[in-house]
């Protein structure tokens, strides 16, 4: 079953609009409790990190649920196509100390810098840095296999090794309930998937 899309933007317009998708998609799937919760709450970390992604930014926002062996596999999708305002990010960026994009904290603050520099990817400099970001978020080689995966990056840390990360995870609200988060790479647009198995 795949809900209608929701158009949503960074000044969050749609944001009601995709929650009330939300409730109707647990409905209509019998999801109750503590589930429907959960549901909830990964739409609400997929839509915030939207908000001022880029300036103009829109996407297609929509949920999915697929009947597997295991249980109900859910699954909350934003899609949007690539496009060109880096003239502009870098006229913002310069007011900045650093000259930096500070906003990179937690798994969520990740996944979104993700997000936000795939879309603007022209080059094959570009797709380098997006390689560097993925061996930096714990997935070496994501550009050339497509998509960073959560799972693959909680596989890849310990307390030991990399305990600011693991930190990071652990306070991660999406990192406690998604069973899995993809950022797929593609030539001209790119997805983030939140999956959720629902077991009855």
């Amino acid at each position: 079953m795949k809900t209608d899309v929701i158009k949503i933007n960074s000044a969050i317009e749609g944001h009601d609009a995709a929650m009330q998708t939300a409730e109707k998609f647990s409905v209509y799937n019998n999801i109750t409790g503590k589930a429907a919760m959960h549901i909830r709450l990964l739409t609400e970390e997929m839509i915030s990190m939207v908000h001022g992604i880029l300036d103009g930014f829109s996407g297609d926002f929509w949920l999915e649920s697929i009947q597997t062996k295991k249980g109900l596999l859910c699954r909350i999708c934003l899609s949007a196509d690539k496009f060109l305002n880096k003239e502009q990010e870098s006229k913002i960026l310069s007011v900045s100390t650093s000259g930096k994009n500070q906003n990179v904290k937690g798994i969520m603050g990740k996944i979104r810098e993700l997000f936000r520099q795939s879309l603007q990817a022209e080059s094959s400099e570009d797709e380098r840095f997006l390689t560097n970001m993925a061996d930096a978020m714990g997935q070496p080689g994501m550009a050339g296999s497509s998509y960073w995966s959560l799972q693959a990056y909680r596989q890849s840390i310990s307390p030991k090794s990399k305990p600011e990360e693991w930190d990071e995870l652990e306070k991660s609200i999406i990192a406690k309930i998604a069973d899995e988060v993809k950022v797929w790479l593609r030539s001209d647009a790119t997805e983030i998937v939140i999956e959720k198995l629902i077991t009855q």
